[in-house]
């Protein structure tokens, strides 16, 4: 690999590049989502505005009418999806609160939900990911509403995302909350990125795991295999 090439994919240097010699490389370079320092300088509100504002010379710079009714409003519907709803789980005040109770049942096999719908979008083209998450977990003595899974799972994938960062987040948020080792991700998901561009295969899919402690064995791998799939 040239230096030339190196310096693209650590992002230093683009200028006199084409698109093409960048490239479509999906780089997984860490478990914590690459934030500014001053992240949260703004207010959600300002954010909305200055985001209304770019998007609105991006619509102008590829030669949209926005004075047409259907247009007009389309910056500020933009700003408004991006804050509140696609890209909130990079705030941190928006993470789900969690109660945990304890497992008065004496429940010690797998818990598994299975089929968690998400959206989510690829940082390196902001289109969609769409799939489903199945999370599995053997209590250490407290155990966790299931609805709780879910909101922590969507939590993570409403922000730009690579899906093996998405995958180690959920695993490791769930290893803190639940204070154990035994806690299983699996991802399936669909990426637009592959599917609406580039290569414009529709029918390939992604999958992406996690396996710890107890389910780091092949044994409890097909056990958690014959639940996802029955």
């Amino acid at each position: 690999m040239s230096t030339d090439t190196l310096k693209i994919k650590n992002g230093h240097e683009l200028n006199g590049f084409t698109t093409s010699e960048i490239g479509d490389d999906h780089l997984f370079t860490g478990l914590e989502t690459p934030m500014k320092s001053d992240a949260f300088k703004l207010s959600d509100q300002e954010k909305k505005e200055r985001i209304a504002i770019l998007f609105e010379e991006i619509m102008d710079v590829m030669g949209l009418d926005l004075t047409d009714d259907s247009l007009k409003g389309t910056p500020q519907r933009v700003a408004k999806m991006y804050i509140d709803e696609i890209f909130s789980g990079l705030n941190p005040a928006n993470k789900p609160k969690v109660a945990l109770f304890d497992n008065k049942y004496q429940y010690n096999q797998m818990l598994v939900e299975k089929n968690i719908t998400f959206y989510s979008n690829c940082e390196h083209h902001f289109v969609p990911i769409i799939g489903k998450a199945h999370v599995a977990y053997i209590s250490s003595g407290k155990v966790i509403g299931l609805s709780k899974l879910n909101r922590i799972v969507q939590y993570y994938a409403k922000r730009p995302q690579v899906q093996e960062r998405l995958t180690n987040q959920i695993a490791e948020e769930l290893k803190a909350i639940l204070d154990t080792e035994d806690i299983a991700v699996i991802i399936d998901a669909k990426h637009l990125c592959v599917s609406s561009r580039g290569i414009k295969d529709d029918t390939s899919a992604t999958v992406t795991t996690y396996y710890g402690g107890q389910f780091n064995t092949p044994e409890k791998i097909t056990e958690l295999h014959n639940y996802i799939n029955n």
